[in-house]
Formats: C-alpha cells, structure tokens, sequence
C-alpha cells in the first residue's frame, strides 16, 4: 500500500539528526535546544507530592484552573495586561502544539500567512496541512531585523495571518518598540490576525525592556500569544505550553485542542501552578541567568576564529566560521564539527525555505559552565 503525503518535502528534523549525530560520535550537544542541569528541586518536590497524592488522571481540558489563575497573575506582573483565566488562556501540550493548533484555527484553505525566515521549522509545515500558503519574508545577517516595507510589499488580499517570534529563534533578535507599533498597524490595516510565539519571552538581555503583543491592545486583540514552561523552567521534557487569546479565538482554539491532547501532564500544572505562586522570582530572574551564560559563553570564544553575531535574547548563539572554512556550507560544516572535533550545532540554513549561502551556525548556551568551557575550549582550537 502508498499514500500521497501531505508533507512530501519534510523528513527528521535537522534538531533530531544532529542530536542523534551528536549521541553516536560522543560530541558535546550545543545542538538541540535544552537544558543539560536539572531543574529547580522545589519544582521536582512538588511535581512528586501531587503524582503521589493521586493527581494523576485526565485534567480539565483547558488546563487545571489554578495554573490558568497563575498565569492569569504572571500576565499582569509582566505585562500588565488582564486576562480571564476561564476563557482566554488554554493549557497545551508544549508550545508547538499550541501553535498547531492556533494554525488549523486562523488558516483556511488558500490563505497566505507571513513568516520570517530564519523561522521555526514547525510552523510551515502547520500552515500546509490547513491548506494555507506560507509566504516567507527574509531577514538578513548580521541584526536580522525586520523590513516593515518589505513585509507590507508581500501582502496580497489572501494574507489573513502573520507569525511573529520575539525572542527569536535561532537569531536571538529581540523586537523593539517600534517593531511591534509597526506589526499593530500591519494587523490593523490589512485586518488580519497573528501569533506570536513568545516561548523565550522571559530571556531579555542587556537590561531591555521585556515587551509583548500583550503590551498592545489592539494587537493583542487579534493575536493568539503562545508561551512555554519547559523553556522557562528548564523541564522541555514536560512539554507544557499555554496559549493566550481573546475569548472568541480561544473558544474556536479549544475545539481544536481537545481532539489534538484534549489535557495536558496533570501533576506538572500543579508544580508549575506552585512554582509561579511561591517562588515567583525564578521567573523575574531568567533573564540575568542566561545573560551570564552567554557573556561566559561569548568571552570563553574571544580568541576563537569565529565571529559572535549579536544575542539580544533566546539561549541560541549565532557563529559565523567563514575565517575557519569558508568552503564547507554550514551543514557540511557542522557534520564536520560534530563527528572530527565532538562539538554538535545546528547550520542555520535549515531555518530558510530555500536555503542560505551564509557560513553561520547556531549553538545552544543553555548548558551548565563546564560544559560550555570545554566546548569553547575545542571550537577556540579550529
């Protein structure tokens, strides 16, 4: 038997074959987005008091009130936006399926919906099981800020949705102010809705301001903002995420959502839900945890012959390793990286529709110091 398949181009993806790389030739893996230290214990304590007190079945479809209530609380510190826990924040099995599902809500067949490239694998792929068209709008080396006449020139009367991340991935490009007045306008003008895929949200360096399509009520108005807890308190693994969005767009969201999950890993919410009311500073404080790793990471390369491009938030560094092997593309170059000197990165092309000729890869500073010393340590060696 054959079938047509909807996704004929997608195979494994670049984070699973490098990381399985990575496995087979004992490399050190600054590939793949995740934590190598544990989680907070007092997360890990409560996460086992309520798997052994019997929270263990089904949660309520949008997610356990006391979590939603919390991240109802977490909006308005950090935002200072209100949202009804009830009917605008819905619990989801990790951020990418909230965007999934956002996606099949927004997107009807034929529609264009607008993304930056580089961009997260997932969400092209999501636009064409609904039917729709991405069209993909590039940033370029070395700021990869956004062109906002560019994007305006693409528009046709078939674009109904834009996809915006801030803090993005794999850039670690960090919207201004100017940036999201101008994505308002855009969404205004054109009456079209967005999502914003905020799951590094809380990793803002260089004492920035921490904004958000929240922070603008007529964007937010027309916008699904998605959020991830696995990022936030290092346990990917959980694969908890939230979505935000007006209560007409998170009623439609739902009945995607319950045939998708239906609910999401019962005892983590309520160690999340736990987390966030007791312990709220672990959230205030990412962002300076991260920024020391990277300026460790950064001046740990310092004599390397690798150029730092800038890192205005995430935990992704971007290198350009032109001065090393200009003639090598980045995945050639990363194969070689991986499997000759045992460090794994990602070769940034990998996030372009049709490809980049740019000699520049992405490595992940979420890792414990040593880790990162002894991976400087190899790469400083090329």
């Amino acid at each position: 038997m054959s079938i047509v398949s909807k996704l004929p181009a997608v195979g494994t993806t670049i984070f699973s074959q490098m990381s399985q790389l990575a496995a087979e030739h004992h490399a050190i893996n600054l590939s793949q987005g995740f934590p190598d230290f544990a989680a907070n214990p007092f997360l890990l304590q409560r996460l086992a008091k309520h798997s052994a007190e019997g929270l263990n079945q089904y949660a309520p479809m949008p997610g356990v009130p006391m979590l939603r209530a919390q991240i109802a609380a977490l909006t308005a510190r950090c935002y200072q936006r209100q949202v009804c826990a009830d009917n605008e924040i819905t619990v989801t099995s990790g951020a990418t399926e909230a965007l999934f599902v956002a996606i099949q809500m927004l997107v009807q067949p034929g529609d264009e919906v607008l993304l930056f490239d580089p961009a997260y694998d997932s969400y092209a792929p999501a636009i064409q099981l609904a039917g729709g068209t991405p069209v993909h709008v590039r940033l370029q080396a070395p700021d990869y800020q956004v062109d906002w006449s560019l994007v305006s020139a693409v528009m046709t009367p078939r674009t109904r949705l834009i996809i915006v991340n801030s803090p993005h991935n794999p850039t670690g490009m960090v919207f201004k102010e100017s940036d999201w007045l101008a994505l308002q306008q855009l969404v205004l003008t054109h009456q079209l809705y967005c999502i914003s895929d905020e799951v590094y949200e809380h990793m803002v360096f260089d004492q920035a301001a921490q904004l958000s399509a929240h922070c603008f009520a007529a964007l937010a108005a027309r916008t699904v903002v998605v959020s991830s807890f696995g990022k936030t308190f290092h346990v990917t693994g959980w694969k908890l995420g939230y979505a935000i969005a007006p209560p007409s767009l998170t009623a439609e969201f739902r009945k995607i959502h319950q045939y998708v999950t239906f609910a999401s890993f019962t005892p983590a919410q309520y160690a999340i839900a736990d987390m966030l009311q007791q312990q709220p500073e672990q959230v205030a404080e990412l962002g300076q945890f991260y920024q020391q790793k990277r300026d460790f990471f950064a001046a740990a390369l310092a004599t390397s012959r690798f150029t730092l491009l800038p890192c205005a938030g995430t935990y992704f560094q971007l290198l350009d390793y032109r001065a090393i092997a200009a003639e090598m593309t980045d995945v050639q170059f990363c194969q070689w990286l991986t499997t000759e000197h045992k460090v794994a990165a990602i070769p940034l092309s990998v996030f372009y529709q049709q490809g980049s000729t740019d000699r520049i890869i992405r490595l992940c500073f979420a890792k414990e110091q040593h880790t990162l010393a002894q991976a400087a340590e190899i790469l400083c060696q090329l």
